[in-house]
């Protein structure tokens, strides 16, 4: 029994060590897989999708106008005064007689049905109004999926910005100690002066600071993605991927009628509109008349038992006619008011539009500024590369000095972070102009499956 025993309490300790260890394993991300988590679990897309039910139920209200409503009703009478009527005597000289005489029963049961026959169009109009609604919310949830796309991937290529000034960092610590150690060796036999056995240690310590701010801004940049997609901010995680050039070169016509067609604040504006047409119709309905058939049963008593012949019931149909006559000049002024409203979304489109025609020239224009610098600055990486090594070359062989060998690795460092800096913005340029056009695609400017 006490084997038995002691092999559970093991099974257990070893099941608790392993649930521990799935909690608390690294997570691979991927672009992909991180824009899934983000339409999956970002609070604020989540929040546009309920706004698209509210809408989609709404319509389900307004179609509901049009059916027949019943309503049931029920009343005790818990006191009352009684009716009085005054007769006069038959006996001569006598007073009048007076009787208390109660109309009403202390239990009634009502069911009161209505049905609109005729409402000028105020319920088409209602219904048409909720369903572009609907339809311009679907729009506004469709406009917060690509944002939350676009800043998934600026997320994203933010944490490989950082992974890769990361890299240049531990570089150019790795190159200041290796020169480090090559003075010490030459200081070591003579060949190498105090002065530049200080120089190099002095630049390796100088650079140190520098990783740890590396190291830092990429801690920082993955918890900025952590919170987009709705992970818990101790989860650890993994950057799977690297900024990567692929060339692109777009039309500025074609894109500016595809941003056009595509954006999603286009549609909703156009639906915009009808709902003020709506509205405006609304507005003009309200002085028409309506028809409605309305129907009451009644039961009722003065015990409330369920006994023979102690109920009494009635009921009425009614064919109910109205016309407004006089309301203040109420319905000129909500006339007045959808037409001034239907004007407003007009130009509000017109300056959409503008607005829609320069974002796609701005982000072309940074897409073609990015790809210039990108390549000036991948020549420049080469260069400063060749320069480096030529420097340490010339100082084993005595023909240049610490300071010259410092400034090369300087110069290296930043050509290669000028170098990731032009790589994050041609494919943040990019991303822009996918925003900017209304495309729902993938990012397709990172190796996000390479090993």
């Amino acid at each position: 029994m006490e084997k038995v025993r002691r092999l559970l309490c093991v099974a257990l300790f070893v099941f608790s060590s392993i649930k521990f260890s799935f909690a608390q394993g690294t997570l691979t991300l991927t672009l992909e897989e991180s824009i899934r988590l983000a339409l999956a679990q970002n609070p604020n897309y989540l929040a546009a999708e309920e706004k698209v039910e509210t809408a989609r139920a709404q319509v389900r209200e307004a179609a509901a106008s049009f059916f027949p409503s019943l309503n049931a009703q029920g009343l005790q009478t818990l006191d009352e005064k009684l009716f009085v009527l005054e007769f006069p005597s038959f006996i001569p000289g006598q007073p009048p007689q007076r009787f208390s005489i109660d109309f009403t029963k202390d239990y009634q049961f009502s069911l009161s049905l209505s049905l609109p026959i005729f409402t000028s169009g105020r319920l088409t109009s209602g219904f048409k109004q909720a369903k572009y609604n609907h339809l311009s919310t679907e729009e506004g949830a469709r406009q917060s999926k690509q944002m939350t796309v676009f800043n998934t991937k600026q997320a994203f290529y933010s944490c490989l910005l950082a992974k890769d000034f990361v890299k240049v960092a531990e570089e150019a610590v790795e190159v200041a100690e290796k020169h480090y150690k090559n003075v010490k060796s030459l200081y070591e036999v003579g060949m190498a002066s105090k002065f530049d056995l200080l120089r190099s240690e002095v630049q390796v310590a100088n650079l140190k600071p520098q990783l740890i701010r590396a190291r830092n801004s990429l801690k920082i940049a993955e918890l900025a993605l952590k919170t987009l997609l709705g992970l818990d901010l101790s989860q650890p995680v993994e950057i799977k991927g690297e900024l990567a050039y692929e060339p692109f070169e777009p039309d500025l016509e074609e894109s500016i009628s595809k941003a056009l067609f595509n954006r999603p604040e286009v549609s909703q504006v156009r639906y915009q509109r009808e709902m003020a047409g709506e509205m405006l119709k609304m507005a003009r309905a309200s002085n028409l008349p309506t028809i409605a058939l309305a129907g009451t049963y009644n039961f009722w008593a003065d015990n409330l038992n369920f006994k023979k012949d102690n109920w009494q019931s009635y009921y009425t149909v009614n064919l109910a006619f109205s016309i407004p006559i006089f309301n203040g000049f109420a319905t000129s002024a909500r006339v007045a008011q959808s037409k001034a409203m239907i004007k407003e979304i007009e130009l509000a489109d017109k300056g959409l539009q503008d607005m829609i025609r320069f974002e796609v020239r701005q982000a072309l224009l940074k897409l073609n500024e990015a790809h210039e610098s990108l390549l000036s600055q991948e020549k420049n990486v080469e260069q400063a590369q060749e320069s480096l090594r030529i420097a340490e070359l010339n100082f084993s062989e005595g023909m240049a000095t610490t300071l010259d060998v410092s400034s090369a690795q300087a110069a290296l460092s930043q050509a290669k972070t000028n170098y990731s800096q032009a790589l994050y913005d041609y494919v943040i340029s990019r991303a822009q102009l996918e925003k900017a056009m209304g495309v729902e695609t993938e990012a397709m400017s990172t190796k996000a499956n390479k090993e």
